[in-house]
């Protein structure tokens, strides 16, 4: 197994207004806390699992 990861480039494309407190703190947790804001994470398990709790609230791109 190489020590290369992907990355993904997530951009927050909904308000966390209204929703469940873990989702709020899930999208700070990946570095977004407003509309339009954009991260270029590291693609890895605990990334996934953070982006698939939001995945309503998020865009997610794969980078090569």
């Amino acid at each position: 197994m190489s020590d290369v990861t992907g990355r993904v480039k997530v951009t927050q494309i909904a308000s966390v207004a209204g929703r469940k407190p873990g989702q709020k703190e899930t999208l700070m947790g990946l570095g977004l806390n407003k509309i339009r804001r954009v991260k270029v994470l590291e693609d890895t398990p605990s990334v996934r699992g953070m982006i698939r709790k939001v995945a309503h609230l998020v865009q997610v791109e794969e980078l090569s």
